[in-house]
């Protein structure tokens, strides 16, 4: 609290910017943004991926989740960057800190915090459109414009999109295998949405990615589920993704139970381990090349 309130008294003290030259579209109405921003902050992992695919690096970026830093897709695109927080909690003394001249946020961002945060830099924020698989188009589009990369932000989604039909055009529309993507937890598997982000990218690679009905309508993965109902998630593929070394170790163990050794796709080894903070967390041009490029190992013959 104490914090929180040191940052809203720097603020009072700070004023507005007078130099931004565009404008852009947000939830929030139209923002002016620096025609060529050095000094990008970005608090959504989405955010994060479109500046390093469109050629900007960050100096502060709040954690993936399950991690204590960026995504590991990501990780090597920086020598240092500052973290200002994590998915759901933003240090905004650390945000002031870094003298942004451009905040991008995630579309979750609550009014008052965009408040503060717009009184920091010009703060863009992307309208919510709930579980959409397609939502990161509108997205990278958005940050790129605020970026002014916007031809670069096009060029990497034309990018995944031909990637994409590549992987699908090498499966006959009769054979699209099935496939179940499981976030395994310390409490259990969880079977993640097919309204999700990665579930699009692999119906656009030709693969029938399904929830088994264990999903409600808005929400993006099931409940846990119990050793007894593993059968649901039998598929042609089962991408099991794990977030950190809880789940990691929990997923050990299942694996030496008798109702996960019972599953066909167990038995015909497509059981393919995959990275958490990319398949179930991430979004952006970059994440869904990294992803397609693990699919395209995995259903190699």
């Amino acid at each position: 609290m104490g914090g929180t309130l040191l940052a809203v008294a720097m603020l009072a003290l700070m004023p507005l910017s007078a130099w931004a030259e565009r404008s852009v579209e947000t939830a929030y109405g139209v923002v002016t943004v620096p025609e060529a921003p050095q000094r990008v902050v970005t608090l959504h992992e989405g955010a994060l991926d479109v500046a390093v695919a469109t050629g900007v690096t960050p100096l502060g970026a709040v954690t993936t989740r399950g991690g204590d830093n960026v995504a590991r897709y990501l990780a090597p695109h920086f020598d240092d960057i500052a973290i200002v927080g994590v998915v759901r909690e933003i240090n905004l003394e650390a945000v002031l800190a870094l003298e942004p001249d451009l905040i991008l946020a995630p579309p979750q961002l609550a009014e008052a915090q965009y408040r503060l945060l717009s009184r920091m830099a010009p703060t863009v924020v992307p309208r919510n459109e709930g579980l959409d698989p397609e939502a990161w188009r509108s997205e990278t589009r958005l940050f790129a414009q605020a970026l002014g990369r916007e031809a670069e932000g096009e060029a990497a989604l034309d990018d995944v999109d031909a990637r994409a039909a590549e992987l699908a055009e090498r499966m006959a529309a009769d054979e699209r295998p099935s496939a179940v993507l499981v976030r395994w937890m310390p409490q259990g598997p969880m079977v993640m949405s097919e309204a999700l982000f990665t579930a699009g990218l692999l119906r656009a690679a030709g693969v029938a990615i399904h929830d088994a009905g264990l999903v409600r309508e808005g929400v993006p993965h099931s409940d846990p589920l119990s050793f007894e109902n593993l059968s649901r998630v039998d598929a042609d593929w089962l991408f099991l993704a794990t977030l950190n070394e809880e789940g990691r170790e929990a997923l050990e163990a299942a694996k030496a139970s008798p109702a996960f050794a019972r599953l066909d796709v167990v038995a015909r080894d497509r059981v393919v381990p995959v990275d958490g903070q990319l398949w179930t967390s991430a979004t952006g041009p970059l994440a869904a090349q990294a992803i397609l490029d693990q699919l395209d190992a995995a259903l190699s013959p």
